[in-house]
């Protein structure tokens, strides 16, 4: 594990690197997750070193003092970005909230990536009210529900679903829910059309928390933009479906940097 000091913090991360000679690519989590929900994505690295971190309050990173919305989304983009900085990122890859992060960066900081990967993620991302009253009052009936049938995961395997309810009792519910609050303020649908970046939307054919719709919307409203959608799988489908996941990206930055390169 590695750490950046940055707007008073620190920020973890990890490297994965079995000298692969492509752009690193920096991986950010959804809400009330970490770093380990990329673990399957470290095989890439034998292509592009693989990076992923920690937002604030989440793993091994230091909290941040914000409020739900614009400000927390802000300060984990600051996270993000002083991550790309210590790292050389040139490819950003974010799910859920994590998605939503790195459209904040593409539509507001000044970092102008090879290319994005958005994942179980969308341009408005409202939360179900029911599900934020829980969040506030009930952690454990929160944690159940998003991990009901085809939420977080379609068919999982019981371990995954065992270590995904660990992680978020280990995020705890403050955070957890900061984060989904942040989520429910998202809402770039009039913006979209400003993403000059290379992007991949990619989804889980089961997802019911951003349903293949919402990456069907990013495909069409982001001029330079890919579609890819993962049978078996919900809304962590990198996690579900890591060998198809991992296949669909790296296709497509085989076709992007295709088109960077000089004929």
């Amino acid at each position: 594990m590695e750490t950046v000091t940055h707007h008073g913090r620190k920020t973890a991360y990890e490297i994965a690197d079995r000298g692969g000679d492509g752009p690193p690519i920096c991986f950010v989590h959804g809400s009330g997750g970490s770093r380990d929900v990329w673990s399957s994505q470290h095989r890439l690295s034998d292509e592009n070193p693989v990076v992923t971190l920690d937002l604030s309050g989440h793993g091994d990173s230091e909290d941040i003092d914000a409020r739900p919305g614009y400000t927390t989304l802000s300060a984990y983009a600051d996270d993000v970005l002083a991550v790309v900085e210590e790292t050389e990122s040139r490819i950003l890859v974010g799910n859920s909230l994590g998605g939503a992060v790195v459209m904040h960066v593409l539509l507001e900081r000044g970092f102008d990536p090879d290319a994005a990967v958005l994942t179980g993620t969308g341009a408005r991302l409202g939360v179900l009210e029911d599900l934020l009253d829980w969040l506030a009052s009930d952690f454990e009936r929160a944690v159940e529900f998003l991990h009901g049938p085809d939420r977080l995961f379609h068919d999982p395997d019981p371990e995954l679903r065992d270590e995904s309810i660990k992680q978020l009792h280990e995020t705890g519910q403050a955070v957890t829910r900061r984060d989904f609050l942040t989520c429910h303020e998202f809402d770039v649908r009039d913006r979209l059309s400003a993403i000059d970046t290379p992007v991949l939307a990619a989804c889980g054919e089961h997802d019911q928390l951003t349903p293949p719709r919402y990456h069907e919307y990013l495909a069409e409203k982001i001029d330079d933009a890919w579609l890819a959608e993962f049978e078996d799988a919900a809304h962590l489908a990198m996690v579900e479906q890591p060998t198809a996941f991992n296949a669909a990206l790296t296709e497509f930055l085989e076709i992007v940097r295709s088109q960077r390169t000089p004929e």
